[in-house]
């Protein structure tokens, strides 16, 4: 089963691109990274450009809407993601551990394959 693994990180902790902080930050995304390709469950992975650079759309009465920025108000953002094909459910949370979010977190959402139902 694909199982997403949701990266959220305080944008104010992440090192900036070319701060001592960045590279150590980067090698262990890499440590983990390259452990899930060498486990075979690696199907996707990115970082994501900072929140400040969303769009959020909405369909209402027919007519779109765009909205600057992520609607959620909160500190911890979206800023990365997994596609994992994991056994179990287990399984993904021993892989969600080996991602260095620091204080943030990582959300494991089971991916619906809609193809069973078509």
């Amino acid at each position: 089963m694909q199982y997403m693994l949701l990266i959220y990180t305080d944008p104010a902790k992440i090192p900036a691109p070319g701060t001592p902080e960045f590279g150590p930050m980067m090698a262990a995304y890499s440590v983990a990274s390259q452990k899930f390709r060498a486990d075979e469950v690696y199907v996707a992975g990115e970082a994501l450009q900072p929140h400040t650079t969303a769009t959020t759309v909405r369909v209402r009465g027919g007519k779109t809407q765009t909205l600057d920025g992520p609607f959620a108000e909160t500190k911890e953002m979206l800023g990365g993601y997994y596609i994992l094909n994991c056994p179990d459910l287990d399984s993904a949370i021993r892989y969600a551990a080996m991602i260095p979010a620091g204080d943030g977190a990582v959300e494991v959402r089971p991916v619906l394959d809609l193809s069973k139902f078509r």
